[in-house]
């Protein structure tokens, strides 16, 4: 088996490695989302200044049967790297996704990361001995946190919504709800961008311990240029104290055509701010906003980290049902497999649906 790095730019080598994550990611998944090419190539061959995306694949006999998608914070979290690693299903259970790990520790001791972090997703009733779970901890890697994906069919009661935003309304009178499709005004990005960057601090991670991300509103602006260019649409709603900052946010992101699917993207209430229904607030202008907009769409998918019960509660109301577990796992180059690495541990990467 042969394992290398791949020229993003080569069509050829980078639709096979995207076929094969997308084989591996949907097996045995009826409710799989799915990143279409053309997102995936702009993802990995565009400059961000916030994080190096990195392809690499497994081959045997010349057939790529495996590979891995990482990506390197630039800014911040530099004790991390994450990313997905998959194995085509009808060539799994013959060491490939191991050696990919190996690949992957590798890779994170030659650019001085100690912590990886990566996802997984499988059914409720096999929790605690699916494949992927033994195949992860089989290779050094622990689980830090179950999430759960839910997913809210769509058009969404009209009816509902108006009496969860009124409920909510008699809670926030000091508050603003606006929503915006794309990019937000100028006076609100600062402050949007500010709060975004607590995600990773504030939400529910478990054991993952994750830096503030360093998003300015130069970088936002760039990215909402790139999503334009993709076709998708990004619609934002946010509360806005009297002091006119942005205090609560919710995202959702329709990717192009033909998807059928919303992807509920970061919701956050800036903590003294809370106690004020402004999480529901935002999320139900959010779901008329696109409702108005007459997408077509069929569902909306969202992941909750298990005791992240406020949230869950915002979804379970708005209508959303659990469909499976999407654990998050983080692997520290310590624990590795064949003590690859004696490096201190300090950081961590996710595990995908997509090894065995």
């Amino acid at each position: 088996m042969d394992i290398r790095r791949l020229d993003v730019f080569d069509d050829t080598e980078f639709e096979r490695l995207h076929e094969a994550i997308e084989r591996a990611q949907s097996f045995e998944r009826p409710h799989h989302t799915r990143w279409s090419l053309d997102e995936a190539k702009l993802e990995f061959r565009r400059e961000d200044p916030t994080e190096r995306a990195e392809a690499w694949g497994a081959y045997e006999e010349g057939a790529l049967v495996g590979g891995l998608a990482l990506f390197f914070p630039l800014l911040d979290n530099l004790t991390k790297c994450w990313g997905e690693l998959a194995v085509d299903p009808d060539h799994r259970c013959r060491g490939i996704g191991s050696a990919l790990v190996r690949q992957v520790v590798s890779r994170m001791e030659q650019d001085g990361r100690v912590i990886m972090v990566i996802e997984s997703a499988y059914p409720f009733d096999r929790r605690d001995d699916h494949p992927y779970r033994r195949f992860a901890e089989a290779n050094g890697f622990t689980l830090a946190i179950d999430e759960i994906m839910r997913i809210l069919p769509l058009p969404t009661d009209a009816a509902m919504l108006d009496d969860l935003a009124s409920e909510a309304a008699q809670h926030h009178a000091a508050y603003r709800i606006e929503s915006f499709l794309g990019d937000l005004p100028g006076g609100l990005l600062g402050s949007y961008c500010a709060l975004r960057n607590q995600l990773g601090v504030d939400a529910p991670t478990g054991d993952v311990d994750f830096e503030a991300e360093s998003m300015t509103p130069e970088m936002w602006r760039d990215r909402m240029a790139e999503e334009k260019d993709l076709g998708r649409a990004r619609f934002t709603t946010v509360a806005i104290d009297p002091e006119g900052s942005v205090v609560a946010y919710t995202d959702l992101v329709a990717p192009p055509d033909p998807s059928p699917d919303v992807w509920q993207w970061g919701t956050l209430v800036d903590k003294d701010h809370r106690g004020h229904r402004l999480g529901m607030a935002v999320k139900v202008r959010n779901l008329q906003q696109l409702a108005a907009a007459h997408t077509g769409r069929a569902r909306v998918l969202t992941t909750n980290a298990e005791t992240n019960r406020w949230m869950v509660d915002i979804n379970v109301r708005l209508g959303f049902e659990a469909i499976e577990v999407c654990p998050m796992f983080e692997l520290r180059i310590d624990n590795a497999v064949n003590n690859a690495t004696g490096a201190s541990p300090e950081r961590r990467t996710q595990v995908s649906a997509a090894t065995t």
